[in-house]
């Protein structure tokens, strides 16, 4: 049965990316081709709440989300979530000449030789990407399947703060969604190039590449942010709460960035050579970066674009979707600018709210 995983808008949403270290909520609206911030909330999460991208307390996730509804006051009650995590995505080829009608029959009856789990386990949609290259007389549709249960515990999470997930997407598609919002940052507008984007979540790294706008690549590495949070708190004997509030709010001493920040900088940079060593070598065409832009709660480190450059002699910058927005007072005074480099999923969340042609 197709469960809409990939549903299109129907009503007004916000974005809320529920992550291991935070949630975080965005409201857009539109005027024209111009983007405005409307409200914005983040909040972090309680210890152990998220692991492995998986939902293990839905009371504190819960609350947290509620936490942020509350301070955002948005005006949608509607949201769109993301899924991560194990989320198989394949891309098929159906013969051009089905009715959508047809087609999800066709996909409904051959699920069972794409999806290794069992079917009553995962929820699974598609979206049609267009004529196949390889034949005219096919097309190509993106397949894409999670965990049932994965999906009910983030409709269980918002509605306890009172909120409906009226679309579940997928994080690495929430991502590209977003990439419209950080062109402007892009060589040449991302058009015709090959554009490497770095996500520096808390306990996983996400590499992803583009080609044209378009996700040709994706790579999930077991590192993050935590483990910068762990260091400190092994270091200056702190918790894991006052580790992670030290590394965002400062007040360390001095030798903090000497001895724990810079050693993870280069941390950071090896992880992104060994996930572009992988591409390379998975792939024959494409193989060369023209660019590379970093998200997540680390891209902000002072010096780690550099030092990313330098390492991979591939110019490095930060992502910043709100470069090209205007921002409500309101937003404003919760300093979502210095929250840009991550709010890249929930921008792409958020952005839902705007699609204009159904997915199926």
């Amino acid at each position: 049965m197709l469960d809409g995983l990939l549903k299109r808008a129907s009503k007004p949403l916000v974005g809320i990316d529920i992550s291991t270290s935070s949630v975080k909520l965005i409201e857009l609206s539109k005027t024209g081709n111009t983007y405005k911030v409307e409200s914005f909330a983040a909040e972090a999460m309680p210890f152990n709440a998220i692991t492995d991208k998986v939902i293990m307390d839905l009371d504190s996730v819960g609350n947290a989300v509620r936490k942020v509804v509350k301070r955002a006051s948005p005006r949608a009650k509607h949201a769109a979530v993301a899924v991560g995590g194990q989320v198989m995505t394949k891309t098929i080829q159906m013969p051009a000449t089905l009715t959508d009608k047809e087609l999800g029959e066709q996909i409904e009856l051959q699920a069972d030789q794409y999806i290794s789990q069992p079917l009553d386990e995962v929820a699974f949609d598609y979206e049609i990407l267009g004529v196949s290259k390889a034949d005219p007389d096919l097309m190509d549709v993106l397949l894409v399947a999670a965990r049932r249960d994965n999906i009910e515990k983030l409709q269980a999470v918002l509605e306890i703060a009172g909120m409906d997930a009226s679309v579940i997407d997928v994080e690495v598609y929430a991502v590209e969604n977003a990439c419209k919002l950080i062109a402007h940052q892009m060589t040449d507008e991302g058009i015709d190039r090959t554009i490497g984007l770095v996500d520096f979540g808390a306990a996983t790294t996400t590499f992803t590449v583009l080609h044209d706008r378009r996700i040709i690549y994706s790579y999930n590495t077991d590192f993050g942010g935590k483990q910068l949070t762990e260091e400190i708190m092994r270091h200056y004997g702190l918790t894991y709460e006052e580790a992670g509030k030290a590394k965002k709010e400062g007040g360390l001493p001095n030798n903090y960035k000497i001895e724990i920040l810079d050693p993870f900088v280069d941390d950071m940079a090896q992880a992104v050579n060994r996930s572009l060593q992988f591409y390379q070598s998975s792939t024959s065409e494409h193989q060369h970066l023209d660019q590379i832009l970093l998200c997540g709660g680390c891209a902000a480190i002072p010096g780690a674009a550099e030092r990313i450059t330098g390492k991979l002699n591939t110019p490095t910058i930060v992502s910043n979707p709100f470069g090209k927005m205007k921002l409500s007072s309101r937003a404003k005074s919760q300093f979502v600018e210095n929250e840009a480099a991550s709010l890249l999923v929930a921008c792409g969340l958020a952005l839902r709210s705007f699609d204009k042609h159904a997915k199926h």
